[in-house]
This record gives structure tokens, C-alpha cells and sequence, in this order.
């Protein structure tokens, strides 16, 4: 990977003496390719995958170029409080010397604080898009002085329903302001929102075709759902050099897999969507200052996690879209760093994990092979003949008889009876 020093991108001081002092002093490409664009004026769609340093990218123009005391000039959206934090941390870190003020909007947070914050003035506003309109529509927040617009993970907001809030925002800043657009994937309706929006966009494109997960050593292990939490133990039993993130696919998934591992004293959080703001915001200070050494979460609320340190990523449950599992396996091996990625495919999303796994250009330890274990997935079909023949010797023993076979039948339907679908032996 070729570096670039921040001074050849046209970066001056006091920013650079901010990154010197954080030893960050090398540029990566998504931040080679968009500074100079985005320093000269002009739009940006950017793609690169997740922990490759997008902020940096496009909040070192916006902190170059922006005046102190000018009012509000630049916005920057992004789809989750974890991200808008996230992103507001890293500005705090850049701008250290430039006497830039910000602050940071959204949903879970007093809104009276945020408006002391606004009221005392600053220049960058990072925020989730709903709150946002809210303070647009109090009159808190003025755009006319707004000359940067950032749409951060522009996929995870249309996949969030903030397409329409987006379109509302974009419609009140001044027409003359330059919009970088950053996002993982670029679905239609991104493009589509691009090309009414922007004004000839330079598309700065960075390993889009590269879903590999390269730098992270990905596995796999196919048991049954009841075998996952001893398996999962195991592996953060092993996993010695750094914190680890568990992801389920569910609410409900998260409290329990939290629950059982802090049964077993391991030091966990946990963030899933009913949590209060304040408990998810303390959780995620726990991991990110290593006070806690596991965190489980849905893919929602883990939106915006970086934590360097994460050496272990579990897939407890495999995702839904083979997007989404390199967004959760690309939480380690941060910035160039390594890391390893487990995924537990449960019999019944084996085909999921199927056409997650076609998606890589790596080679995935086999874990079954590994560790002998058998894959014994029931046949359905031999099911299904078996039910039938059973089912047939009672067909013409009168309907009185058939009837109270199929009421037993609906009963053990009800009541889960594994021996009716003809499970129990083969397990």
C-alpha cells in the first residue's frame, strides 16, 4: 500500500501538527484520492470499505477551509449516534490547533444541551438527519452560511429510511455548496440522489470490487444453534491479544448472548436498539477505553464502532446479505492492522452462509475439518417420504381413527414433538 504524507496533499498548519501529534502522518488512498479533489472544490462520491479512513478524508478539507466565528459551514449526516460520536471524536482530534468549534445532534440526547451548544457557536454540526430537521425547523440551526455537506455511509442512511429526511436537508442549503457523498456500496438510489444533487462529482472509487477481507483471517464452523455459546467461549477463551465484537442478528439475540457470557465473568457491553442513549453511549466508552474486553451488538447499533484493538470478530449469527458481513468482519484489522473473523452457520443458514462464502477471495478455515466435527443436517425429503408412510397405514381405518391420528398430530405440532418430523434419531 502506497502512503502519502499529508503535506503533499496540500494540508498545512496547524493541521499537521495535530496529526503529528496523534502520529498520523501518513495519508491511506481513500484520503490520498479525495483531500486534494475536495481542497480544489470540487463534489466528491467516494467508495471504500469500512476502516480505511474516511473521515480523515473529507473533515481535514472542511477544518482547512472553514472560518472561525463564521457561523455554521459545514454538515456532516451520518446514520447513527455511534458514528455521528465517532466522527465528532476524530474533528476534536484534527482540529486541536485551529480553533474550530463543532458539535454533535441527535435523537437520545437532551435537546437543551444541544442547544446551549449551538447557541455558544460553532462551524461544523455532525448529526444524525433526524434531529437535525428538528433544529432546522426550531429555527437552531441556519443554513445559510452552510458551504460543506457530507453524506457519511450514504447506503446505511437509505437502508435506515432517511432518503426523504436527506432530500429535505439538501433542498435548504445554499445551491452554491460543495457535497461529498462516502458510502460502502453505491445502490441506485445513491446515484440517483448524486446526480440530482451534485455538480459533476469527481467518483474516487477505492477497492469497491474487493470484498476479500484481506488482512483478516476468516473461518467458519457449521454446528446446531443449541452448540453455539460452548463454541463461542472457546474462541474468546483463545482470543488473547486484543477485545472482541460479538454481532446477532436480533435484539433479543444480543441481551441473551450478553447475559450468558457475563454468567460466565467475562467483562462484556452490549448496544442493540431499546437501549437508553445514555447506557449504549456509556457501553461503547467501556470498549473503546478497553474497560470492557467484549462487545455484543446488532449491525444497526454498531454502526460507527473503531476500536483498533479488536482482534476478534464473531458472527454468532450469519447475516443477511453478504454486505453486511464484510461491514461487521472489517470492525478488526483496522487501518492495515490484522485480525481474525469466525462466523457459527447454524444447519438452517447454511445456504446464506453459502452465497456470503462464493463472495471471497480468500481461502475460509473449515473449523468442522479442523476441530472433526461432522456435519449431520436431516434429509427433508427422507422426512417427508417417512411422515407419508406412516401417515398412508392409516388412511383407510375409517375417519373416526384418522381423525384422532391427525388431532395428535396438530398436538405434537403445537408442542414441538421433534419425533413427528421424524428429527429425534438422527440427532
Amino acid at each position: 500500500m502506497k502512503l502519502t504524507k499529508f503535506e503533499e496533499l496540500g494540508i498545512k498548519n496547524p493541521i499537521l501538527t495535530a496529526l503529528s501529534e496523534i502520529q498520523f502522518n501518513e495519508a491511506f488512498p481513500i484520503q490520498a484520492a479525495s483531500i486534494p479533489v475536495l481542497l480544489s472544490g470540487q463534489d466528491v462520491i467516494g467508495q471504500a470499505h469500512t476502516g480505511t479512513g474516511k473521515t480523515a478524508a473529507f473533515s481535514l478539507p472542511i477544518i482547512q477551509t472553514i472560518v472561525p466565528k463564521g457561523g455554521i459551514q459545514a454538515l456532516i449526516l451520518a446514520p447513527t449516534r455511534e458514528l455521528a460520536v465517532q466522527i465528532t471524536g476524530e474533528i476534536q482530534r484534527f482540529s486541536k490547533h485551529s480553533h474550530i468549534r463543532y458539535v454533535t445532534i441527535y435523537g437520545g440526547q437532551s435537546i437543551n444541551v444541544q442547544f446551549n451548544e449551538l447557541e455558544r457557536g460553532v462551524e461544523i454540526v455532525v448529526a444524525t438527519p433526524g434531529r437535525l430537521i428538528d433544529h432546522i425547523k426550531r429555527g437552531s440551526v441556519k443554513l445559510k452560511n452552510v458551504k460543506y455537506v457530507v453524506l457519511d455511509e450514504a447506503d446505511t442512511m437509505l437502508d435506515m429510511g432517511f432518503i426523504d429526511d436527506i432530500r429535505f436537508i439538501l433542498d435548504l442549503v445554499p445551491k452554491d455548496h460543495l457535497t461529498a457523498l462516502f458510502s460502502a456500496t453505491m445502490p441506485p438510489e445513491i446515484l440517483m440522489l448524486a446526480e440530482k444533487y451534485m455538480r459533476n462529482p469527481q467518483k474516487i472509487f477505492i477497492d469497491s470490487d474487493d470484498l476479500s477481507g484481506e488482512g483478516i483471517e476468516q473461518a467458519f464452523l457449521v454446528i446446531r444453534d443449541r452448540e453455539k455459546m460452548d463454541f463461542l467461549l472457546k474462541f474468546i477463551k483463545e482470543n488473547t491479544s486484543g477485545q472482541a465484537i460479538v454481532f446477532c442478528s436480533t435484539k433479543e439475540r444480543t441481551r441473551r448472548v450478553a447475559h450468558d457470557l457475563e454468567k460466565e465473568r467475562f467483562n462484556v457491553v452490549s448496544i442493540q436498539g431499546d437501549m437508553s442513549q445514555f447506557r449504549r453511549d456509556k457501553a461503547m466508552y467501556m470498549f473503546r477505553k478497553g474497560k470492557a474486553d467484549i462487545l455484543v451488538a446488532t449491525d444497526v447499533a454498531a454502526r460507527g464502532i473503531d476500536v483498533p484493538e479488536v482482534a476478534l470478530v464473531v458472527n454468532y449469527d450469519v447475516p443477511s446479505h453478504n454486505l453486511v458481513y464484510f461491514h461487521r468482519i472489517g470492525r478488526t484489522a483496522r487501518a492495515g492492522a490484522k485480525g481474525r473473523a469466525i462466523t457459527l452457520v447454524s444447519y438452517s443458514s447454511i445456504g446464506d452462509f453459502k452465497a456470503i462464502s462464493s463472495q471471497t477471495k480468500v481461502t475460509m478455515r473449515d473449523l468442522n475439518k479442523e476441530l472433526g466435527i461432522e456435519v449431520r443436517i436431516p434429509d427433508p425429503l427422507k422426512r417427508e417420504v417417512s411422515h407419508r408412510r406412516s401417515f398412508g397405514r392409516y388412511e383407510n381405518r375409517g375417519r373416526k381413527y384418522e381423525g384422532r391420528h391427525e388431532g395428535r398430530n396438530d398436538d405434537r405440532r403445537r408442542h414441538g414433538d421433534r419425533n413427528y418430523y421424524g428429527l429425534r434419531s438422527r440427532w
